[in-house]
Protein backbone atom coordinates (compact mmCIF):
# COMPACT_ATOMS: atom_id res chain seq x y z
CA UNK A 1 0.00 0.00 0.00
CA UNK A 2 0.84 3.46 -0.86
CA UNK A 3 2.45 5.81 2.03
CA UNK A 4 -0.71 8.50 2.42
CA UNK A 5 0.29 11.99 1.42
CA UNK A 6 -0.55 14.90 3.84
CA UNK A 7 -3.16 16.10 1.59
CA UNK A 8 -5.02 12.89 1.48
CA UNK A 9 -4.26 12.71 5.29
CA UNK A 10 -5.66 15.98 5.84
CA UNK A 11 -9.03 14.83 3.95
CA UNK A 12 -9.36 11.95 5.88
CA UNK A 13 -8.93 13.95 9.06
CA UNK A 14 -11.62 16.34 7.85
CA UNK A 15 -13.81 13.52 7.29
CA UNK A 16 -13.84 12.38 11.06
CA UNK A 17 -15.03 16.39 11.94
CA UNK A 18 -17.84 16.52 14.00
CA UNK A 19 -19.79 19.85 15.22
CA UNK A 20 -20.85 18.23 18.78
CA UNK A 21 -17.07 16.77 19.82
CA UNK A 22 -15.62 20.24 18.57
CA UNK A 23 -18.18 21.92 20.52
CA UNK A 24 -17.30 19.50 23.96
CA UNK A 25 -13.69 19.97 23.22
CA UNK A 26 -13.51 24.11 22.47
CA UNK A 27 -15.12 23.90 26.69
CA UNK A 28 -11.80 22.12 26.88
CA UNK A 29 -9.63 24.37 25.34
CA UNK A 30 -8.86 22.04 22.45
CA UNK A 31 -9.85 23.07 18.70
CA UNK A 32 -10.68 20.09 17.01
CA UNK A 33 -13.77 17.44 16.47
CA UNK A 34 -12.97 14.67 16.33
CA UNK A 35 -13.52 11.04 18.39
CA UNK A 36 -9.73 10.23 19.57
CA UNK A 37 -11.16 6.55 19.54
CA UNK A 38 -11.56 7.34 15.26
CA UNK A 39 -8.13 9.20 15.19
CA UNK A 40 -6.62 6.13 17.01
CA UNK A 41 -8.29 3.72 14.21
CA UNK A 42 -6.90 6.18 11.26
CA UNK A 43 -3.45 6.22 12.97
CA UNK A 44 -3.36 2.38 12.50
CA UNK A 45 -4.09 2.51 8.70
CA UNK A 46 -1.59 5.66 8.03
CA UNK A 47 0.80 3.19 10.58
CA UNK A 48 4.30 4.51 11.49
CA UNK A 49 5.60 7.10 9.30
CA UNK A 50 7.97 9.35 10.83
CA UNK A 51 8.81 11.85 7.83
CA UNK A 52 4.91 12.16 7.47
CA UNK A 53 4.52 12.73 11.21
CA UNK A 54 7.12 15.78 10.54
CA UNK A 55 5.26 17.12 7.93
CA UNK A 56 2.10 16.75 9.74
CA UNK A 57 3.12 18.68 12.27
CA UNK A 58 4.35 21.67 10.31
CA UNK A 59 0.86 22.31 9.53
CA UNK A 60 0.23 23.72 12.74
CA UNK A 61 -3.19 22.03 12.74
CA UNK A 62 -4.22 20.11 15.73
CA UNK A 63 -5.83 17.33 14.06
CA UNK A 64 -2.93 16.68 11.69
CA UNK A 65 -0.86 17.09 15.23
CA UNK A 66 -2.26 14.55 16.97
CA UNK A 67 -2.52 12.06 14.38
CA UNK A 68 1.40 12.93 13.76
CA UNK A 69 1.76 12.10 17.54
CA UNK A 70 0.71 8.71 17.09
CA UNK A 71 2.31 7.65 13.70
CA UNK A 72 5.33 9.26 15.02
CA UNK A 73 9.22 7.94 16.30
CA UNK A 74 9.94 9.56 19.14
CA UNK A 75 13.57 7.97 18.92
CA UNK A 76 13.93 10.18 16.08
CA UNK A 77 13.32 13.25 16.98
CA UNK A 78 16.60 15.64 17.97
CA UNK A 79 16.49 17.24 21.37
CA UNK A 80 16.18 20.69 19.45
CA UNK A 81 12.92 19.50 17.34
CA UNK A 82 11.83 18.68 21.03
CA UNK A 83 12.16 21.51 22.52
CA UNK A 84 10.83 23.25 19.81
CA UNK A 85 7.73 21.04 19.41
CA UNK A 86 7.22 21.23 23.49
CA UNK A 87 7.20 25.17 22.95
CA UNK A 88 4.18 25.48 20.29
CA UNK A 89 2.04 22.82 22.39
CA UNK A 90 -0.79 25.14 23.36
CA UNK A 91 -3.81 22.80 23.21
CA UNK A 92 -4.47 20.75 25.99
CA UNK A 93 -4.57 17.44 24.09
CA UNK A 94 -1.59 18.37 21.68
CA UNK A 95 0.56 18.72 25.00
CA UNK A 96 -0.83 15.83 26.62
CA UNK A 97 0.04 13.43 24.05
CA UNK A 98 3.05 15.35 23.21
CA UNK A 99 4.37 14.85 26.72
CA UNK A 100 2.80 11.37 26.63
CA UNK A 101 3.75 9.99 23.29
CA UNK A 102 6.84 11.93 22.12
CA UNK A 103 8.88 13.15 25.56
CA UNK A 104 8.48 10.66 27.71
CA UNK A 105 9.12 8.15 25.07
CA UNK A 106 12.42 9.40 23.14
CA UNK A 107 15.89 8.35 24.74
CA UNK A 108 16.80 12.17 25.38
CA UNK A 109 13.83 12.31 27.81
CA UNK A 110 16.46 13.08 30.58
CA UNK A 111 18.17 15.61 28.67
CA UNK A 112 15.30 17.29 27.93
CA UNK A 113 14.12 17.05 31.62
CA UNK A 114 16.88 18.80 32.35
CA UNK A 115 17.15 20.92 30.08
CA UNK A 116 13.69 22.00 30.93
CA UNK A 117 13.48 22.56 34.68
CA UNK A 118 13.30 26.12 35.91
CA UNK A 119 11.86 26.75 32.59
CA UNK A 120 10.00 30.12 32.56
CA UNK A 121 7.39 29.04 30.33
CA UNK A 122 5.15 27.25 32.45
CA UNK A 123 4.39 24.48 29.44
CA UNK A 124 7.82 23.60 29.54
CA UNK A 125 8.38 23.80 33.17
CA UNK A 126 5.36 21.36 33.01
CA UNK A 127 6.95 18.94 30.83
CA UNK A 128 10.01 19.03 33.10
CA UNK A 129 8.05 17.73 36.12
CA UNK A 130 6.39 15.18 34.07
CA UNK A 131 9.42 13.85 33.38
CA UNK A 132 10.59 13.99 36.67
CA UNK A 133 7.12 12.38 38.34
CA UNK A 134 8.32 9.48 35.66
CA UNK A 135 11.76 8.89 37.01
CA UNK A 136 10.73 9.64 40.53
CA UNK A 137 8.79 5.88 39.49
CA UNK A 138 11.17 4.60 37.30
CA UNK A 139 14.33 5.39 38.04
CA UNK A 140 14.74 7.34 41.54
CA UNK A 141 18.60 6.77 41.28
CA UNK A 142 20.16 9.82 41.50
CA UNK A 143 17.67 12.35 42.09
CA UNK A 144 17.51 14.51 45.40
CA UNK A 145 13.80 13.77 46.63
CA UNK A 146 14.31 15.87 49.65
CA UNK A 147 15.00 19.38 47.33
CA UNK A 148 11.98 18.20 45.25
CA UNK A 149 9.87 18.23 47.71
CA UNK A 150 11.33 21.41 48.69
CA UNK A 151 10.66 22.90 45.55
CA UNK A 152 7.32 21.94 45.62
CA UNK A 153 6.57 22.89 48.92
CA UNK A 154 7.75 26.79 47.87
CA UNK A 155 6.08 26.75 44.20
CA UNK A 156 3.18 24.44 43.65
CA UNK A 157 0.76 26.73 45.64
CA UNK A 158 0.71 29.78 43.13
CA UNK A 159 1.85 27.78 39.90
CA UNK A 160 0.39 28.15 36.61
CA UNK A 161 -2.23 25.04 36.09
CA UNK A 162 0.01 23.05 34.32
CA UNK A 163 3.13 22.90 35.97
CA UNK A 164 1.27 22.35 39.01
CA UNK A 165 -0.65 19.19 37.63
CA UNK A 166 2.61 17.82 37.56
CA UNK A 167 3.82 18.72 40.79
CA UNK A 168 1.54 17.64 42.55
CA UNK A 169 1.85 14.50 40.49
CA UNK A 170 5.32 14.12 41.27
CA UNK A 171 4.62 14.68 45.06
CA UNK A 172 2.12 11.92 45.08
CA UNK A 173 4.76 9.57 43.45
CA UNK A 174 7.01 10.62 46.08
CA UNK A 175 4.94 10.02 49.32
CA UNK A 176 3.41 7.31 47.18
CA UNK A 177 7.20 5.20 46.53
CA UNK A 178 9.40 6.16 49.57
CA UNK A 179 7.88 5.51 52.72
CA UNK A 180 10.13 7.62 54.51
CA UNK A 181 9.22 10.56 52.92
CA UNK A 182 5.31 10.07 53.23
CA UNK A 183 4.74 12.27 56.18
CA UNK A 184 6.35 15.35 54.85
CA UNK A 185 4.59 14.59 50.95
CA UNK A 186 1.43 14.32 53.12
CA UNK A 187 1.69 17.04 54.89
CA UNK A 188 2.80 19.46 52.26
CA UNK A 189 -0.25 18.30 50.28
CA UNK A 190 -2.30 18.88 53.71
CA UNK A 191 -0.88 22.36 53.79
CA UNK A 192 -0.96 23.44 50.41
CA UNK A 193 -4.69 21.90 50.16
CA UNK A 194 -3.93 21.94 46.35
CA UNK A 195 -6.81 20.03 44.46
CA UNK A 196 -8.53 19.72 47.64
CA UNK A 197 -11.90 20.38 45.94
CA UNK A 198 -11.50 19.07 42.71
CA UNK A 199 -14.25 17.08 41.59
CA UNK A 200 -13.32 13.29 41.32
CA UNK A 201 -16.40 10.62 39.52
CA UNK A 202 -17.23 7.94 41.72
CA UNK A 203 -14.79 4.72 42.01
CA UNK A 204 -11.77 7.24 40.78
CA UNK A 205 -9.21 8.49 42.66
CA UNK A 206 -8.70 12.00 44.08
CA UNK A 207 -5.87 13.59 42.69
CA UNK A 208 -5.78 15.59 46.09
CA UNK A 209 -2.32 14.11 47.11
CA UNK A 210 -2.74 13.33 50.33
CA UNK A 211 -5.98 10.88 49.41
CA UNK A 212 -3.93 9.96 46.56
CA UNK A 213 -0.62 8.89 48.63
CA UNK A 214 -3.03 7.62 51.10
CA UNK A 215 -4.79 4.81 48.77
CA UNK A 216 -2.07 4.10 46.30
CA UNK A 217 0.42 3.20 48.97
CA UNK A 218 -1.45 0.38 50.02
CA UNK A 219 -1.08 -0.79 46.86
CA UNK A 220 2.71 -0.03 46.17
CA UNK A 221 5.25 -2.79 48.09
CA UNK A 222 7.20 -0.62 49.97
Amino acid sequence: MTAMTVPEVLTELAALEDPKMRAANEKRGDDHGIHLSKMRALAKQVKTNHPLAKELWETGETPARLLALLICKPREFSADELDRMLRDTRPPKVNDWFVNYAAKKSPLAEEMRLRWFGDADPTVNAAAWSLTSVRVVKNPEGLDLTHLLDLIERDMKDAPTRPQWAMNETLANIGIRNPELRPRALAIGNDLQVLADYPTAPGCISPFAPIWITEMSKRVRS
